[in-house]
């Protein structure tokens, strides 16, 4: 009688575990429905690789960006990683369907590789479930 319980217990805690791990990959798909909000769409990426860059001035990138949700888009904050690195963002909602260009700078005077984020926190809806959204900076400076 024991022995059946244990593999009834077993096979009970199995079903729930997949159950679970199916509605957490389910959740992470993008979804077909309309979203309701804010959202940014990054047209080359949230990444970008300066490759080799010279010591000296800053490497400067824009991550241009449109608004593909169906409520304005308000950037309240980008904060860096490190203070190496400085982000500038518009300070106007970005309405829907219209564009934003967020100007990321990185200080060239440390020789060797980097790899550096900006943290936006925003209105925006995220797909991944996440409170902020990141882009990348990466480079090797010589």
């Amino acid at each position: 009688m024991k022995k059946i319980l244990f593999i009834a217990s077993c096979l009970l805690f199995t079903g729930v575990v997949n159950v679970s791990a199916q509605n957490s990959r389910q959740e992470a798909l993008p979804s077909t429905q309309k979203v309701e909000g804010p959202m940014f769409k990054f047209k080359d990426g949230d990444t970008f690789d300066f490759g080799e860059i010279a010591s000296g001035p800053d490497a400067i990138h824009e991550f241009s960006f449109v608004n593909t949700g169906n409520q304005p888009l308000i950037i309240i904050d980008a904060k860096p990683s490190c203070s190496c690195t400085t982000p500038e963002w518009p300070k106007e909602p970005i309405l829907p369907g219209a564009t934003g260009v967020i100007k990321v700078g990185y200080h060239t005077t440390k020789a060797g590789p980097f790899n550096k984020e900006v943290y936006i926190q925003s209105n925006a809806i995220i797909p991944s479930g996440e409170r902020r959204y990141t882009i990348y900076i990466k480079g090797q400076v010589k």
